[in-house]
């Protein structure tokens, strides 16, 4: 009897996946206590090492990071002289923002118009059961040929560093030929893709104190200075006219050499409403890309509702600064920690503090992990060449693992196409793309021992 193609072991096994999928949304594992009680996460971590035993993997355990969070690991040994792969994937999410602007519940994985929606569906639950498909393929078909580690990540989305302090401070555990992100995406469905650039970040809350307490704005408005106003004449400077992010002595000209995004894709991607103009100079690509980007993400102030007339002794807002390939994060946190002080009007007192920081990361395409991928990606997208992409998110965790591993190549896949809407109200995964990224996972994996062998 002819054993039946991976390819068709994966569609046979895609109606559990969608169920364990189904599972694992459930969880409300966004990071942070002040949003969702911490047991969410627990209860995620155990069930992902609960999925990892069942797989035989040995030496599960939860990691108890630096920052207060978990993350699971396990590994699955090999043949004897195999290399080591390391597949990582992270079970923590983005609070789900407004609830009543999802079509169905965010933690609910709803089935609609071939796609399934919920928080996580794509980034990165959905990574993780990327992972176990492409592995159950490789052991109904004779074995998988390489020794796999899996590091499951909780606190990705928080950026909080806990599993870059665990790294440093346990380097063999993670320790790899190589590495395979599973949280970045296609540059659009259908169309296979490695991310060979992330951009960093830092994260900076600012509080800005003009009076010792509220004042009413009929008696003291016009003279007293309104925190609130300062606050947003602060923001405004980090932007010029045209939207470009303008931080003191950080570099904006930066251009991008690789595959370009065209304006009416990126347009419809992002819904940029009708008559609403793109911000900043250069191409997409060089703007999302190559060059820093500044957003606040929120601010605290008095909501329009309850509202009274009094001019704000305070104010306070998170912005995050994305920082692009050839520049430092750290150097950027400076910069801009500087230019909020410099630039608060009207003698405001400021203060910063770092909430996250994480360094931008630039892949070696050029290493014999990326030919075995171009490989896999080809048979599993017939008809379609592998593409290379940047990726205007971060990853903190990469350039950790770069750092402790020199020698090892870092490739960069995942479901989080444009069409997935990350971090938005309904996310959602394609389940095509899951089926075709975990045939192109396998593939590489086999690809890849068989490179060794050679």
């Amino acid at each position: 009897m002819t054993a039946r193609p991976i390819s068709e072991t994966i569609a046979s096994l895609m109606p559990r996946a969608k169920a364990e999928l189904s599972e694992l949304v459930a969880f409300q594992s966004v990071a942070d206590p002040a949003q969702f009680p911490k047991s969410e996460c627990e209860a995620a971590a155990d069930w992902v090492a609960d999925a990892l035993r069942a797989e035989d993997f040995q030496d599960v355990a939860l990691l108890d990071t630096p920052d207060g969070t978990r993350s699971v690991y396990g590994f699955l040994p090999g043949p004897a002289g195999a290399p080591t792969v390391l597949l990582y994937a992270h079970y923590d999410v983005q609070p789900p923002l407004d609830e009543s602007a999802w079509l169905s519940p965010p933690f609910e994985l709803t089935e609609r118009d071939g796609r399934w929606y919920g928080r996580g569906s794509a980034d990165c639950k959905g990574g993780f059961i990327m992972h176990l498909l492409a592995l159950r393929a490789l052991k109904a078909d004779g074995g998988v040929p390489v020794s796999v580690k899996v590091i499951v990540e909780g606190s990705e989305e928080q950026g909080t560093g806990g599993l870059e302090r665990y790294a440093e401070a346990h380097p063999e555990l993670l320790a790899a030929d190589t590495i395979v992100i599973g949280d970045t995406g296609n540059f659009r469905v259908g169309l296979p893709t490695v991310t060979a650039t992330l951009r960093g970040m830092t994260m900076l809350r600012v509080t800005l104190d003009t009076l010792e307490g509220n004042l009413h704005s009929g008696q003291f408005g016009g003279a007293a200075p309104d925190a609130l106003a300062a606050m947003i004449q602060l923001l405004a400077s980090l932007r010029a006219e045209d939207g470009t992010t303008t931080v003191d002595g950080l570099a904006t000209d930066t251009e991008w050499d690789g595959l370009q995004y065209p304006e009416a894709d990126f347009r419809k991607d992002a819904k940029v409403l009708d008559g609403v103009g793109l911000i900043g100079t250069g191409t997409v690509a060089d703007r999302i890309w190559a060059r820093p980007a500044v957003t606040v993400i929120g601010i605290d102030c008095p909501p329009v509702v309850g509202a009274t007339p009094s001019v704000q002794a305070s104010a306070r807002a998170q912005i995050s600064l994305r920082v692009p390939p050839g520049q430092d994060a750290a150097e950027a946190t400076g910069l801009l920690t500087a230019h909020l002080k410099a630039h608060a009007p009207w003698g405001s007192r400021v203060a910063v503090e770092q909430v996250g920081q994480g360094q931008p990361f630039r892949a070696d395409t050029s290493s014999p992990a990326y030919t075995s991928m171009a490989r896999a990606m080809e048979a599993a997208y017939p008809g379609e060449k592998m593409q290379t992409s940047g990726m205007g998110g971060s990853i903190p965790l990469c350039n950790t693992l770069a750092a402790l591993y020199p020698e090892a190549e870092i490739l960069l896949i995942g479901l989080s196409e444009p069409e997935a809407q990350i971090h938005a109200v309904n996310e959602s995964v394609s389940p095509e793309e899951l089926e075709r990224l975990s045939l192109a996972e396998a593939l590489f994996l086999r690809n890849y021992a068989e490179s060794k062998r050679a």
